[in-house]
This record gives structure tokens, sequence and C-alpha cells, in this order.
């Protein structure tokens, strides 16, 4: 089999560390992953302030693809990392074989993702940023709420995560070309059980006409089912 170049991009709360189950099985089998932290988060926490938007993120995975002279990649987004996938895919689209939505977020351009979270959520986690932090960021939601159950896939969750970057709930993603830039993309669809905030992403990949596959999988796909996501990244997806 063709070595692949993986790189992955991690939702809210999360970091680089969240994908190492599914990245250990994958270069085992020969191929070359990565999966940089996004700014003010993980091991990148000391970070965190009021200038992380959502541009910030976009800026580190282009600054990631670029150091690292990384071409024909497969680019996968989990959950919120939909947002900033798409923002590389509209500014380095000759580095990209493929896009990959993992239970992500997809936002048109000129949206937030406030805009797309059912209206009690955004409400209820605006009040929470304020009353925690002055709106400077989000405290972690328990592994349940991502269906991560296992007591050892607790463990392995709950110490890592951390609070997440608020203003990159609240700023705009802005494109200069429709959402994937013609780069081919999939969808993968989380089932067990379905993840409210990716609907409007999966509606949106189905009108696109994109392939779904689905995983009988909490949210958190990555580490609850580490070895049948890689089997679909690397064989199933079209």
């Amino acid at each position: 089999m063709t070595s692949k170049t993986y790189v992955f991009v991690h939702g809210v709360w999360h970091g680089g560390w969240c994908w190492s189950r599914v990245a250990d099985i994958l270069r085992k089998r020969g191929h070359s992953v990565s999966a940089p932290t996004q700014t003010g988060l993980g091991e990148r926490a000391h970070l965190l302030s009021k200038d992380i938007t959502i541009r910030t993120f976009v800026e580190d995975i282009v600054a990631h693809l670029q150091f690292e002279d990384l071409r024909d990649v497969v680019l996968v987004g989990h959950s919120f990392g939909g947002i900033p996938i798409t923002g590389v895919a509209d500014l380095l689209p000759d580095r990209i074989a493929k896009l990959v939505y993992l239970d992500a977020i997809m936002l048109n351009s000129g949206e937030t993702w406030m805009d797309l979270l059912p209206e009690d959520m955004a409400r209820d986690r605006t009040d929470l940023a304020n009353q925690t932090s002055g709106g400077l960021s989000l405290p972690p939601a328990p592994p349940e709420s991502f269906g991560v159950t296992r007591p050892q896939d607790v463990a392995f969750l709950q110490p890592r995560l951390t609070p997440h970057p608020f203003r990159t709930f609240t700023t705009a993603l802005n494109l200069n070309n429709p959402i994937g830039n013609g780069i081919p993309a999939a969808y993968i669809e989380c089932t067990d059980p379905p993840y409210r905030p990716a609907k409007v992403a999966l509606e949106r990949a189905q009108g696109f006409g994109w392939p779904v596959t689905r995983i009988a999988s909490g949210h958190d796909a990555m580490v609850t089912e580490p070895l049948a996501l890689a089997d679909i990244l690397e064989n199933d997806l079209p």
C-alpha cells in the first residue's frame, strides 16, 4: 500500500495528543502522521489569550504544512477542527490531497461557530465563559459529552482537556473560494450517539455530494475506536 501523509486537527478543549492512538496505528502501517496543537490548548495552553481567533487556528495549520514542507496531505479535522481545515484548504489547496471531516463542523464564509449552534447551547456556553473567565475561554465539558464512557478512555482524556479560547467561537471564517476549494473531500459521521452540533455540517456535506462514511462510536472516535477509524482513513474513503 502507498504511504500517505496524514495531518490531524483536533477540536474544542483537545490537543494534538488526542490523536496518539490513531497515529500509532497508522505509523506502524508505514504512513507519516502529524497532529499539531492549536494555540492556547494542550501543551500550548500557556499561550491562551483574547487575541486568539479562528484565523489563528487556520494560520497554525498553514505554518505546520509550510515549515514541515508537507504535500499530498490527507487533512483530517475533528469536530471544531473542521473549521480551520476549511480555511487551510482555501489558502493552500496545492498541498492537500484530500479533506476529511470527522464528525466535524463546517462553516460558510462569514459564519461563526456560534451561528451553527442550537440557540440554547450557544447561550449557555457564552454565559459559562463569562462566568468562569470573563469571556476568555470555555472550560472543558465532561468526557461523557463526547461519548467517552469507558474508564480507561476517561482517564486518558480528562486530565488533558484544557479551556478553549472563546473568540475562536465568535470570529468568522472568511474564505475566498467555495468550501473545500475543489479538493476531494469526505465526511465521517459518528453515530453512537450522534453529535448534535455536527448536524448542519453533515447536511452540507451531503448537499455537496461528498461521500459519507459512518462509524459506530461516540464523537471522540479517535479515542474510543482508533482501530476502526484508522481502517476507514486508510482503506474506506472514496
